[in-house]
């Protein structure tokens, strides 16, 4: 779970957009800049939008947690708007 100091900080949204629902696997296109989090294991890494996600080898799972998926927690504004 990403950390914050103030609630000010973060806009509760819907999750209506593709980009919140849909988990990536290693080398997937980031389609939004943010926080991401990997099902399995819970570590979480930054992504800009248009580079690929690590590859598989940035870390390891036990077999119990299954293959590295990633899924959006926070969209981050990289527009400044």
């Amino acid at each position: 779970m990403a950390w914050h100091t103030s609630t000010s900080v973060l806009l509760q949204v819907n999750a209506t957009n593709e980009w919140w629902n849909t988990v990536y696997s290693p080398g997937d296109t980031v389609q939004v800049s943010g926080i991401y989090r990997c099902l399995g294991c819970k570590r979480e890494i930054t992504s800009n939008q248009r580079d690929p996600f690590p590859p598989q080898s940035h870390h390891q799972h036990a077999p119990q947690q299954g293959a590295i998926r990633w899924k959006l927690n926070v969209r981050t504004n990289t527009e400044g708007a």
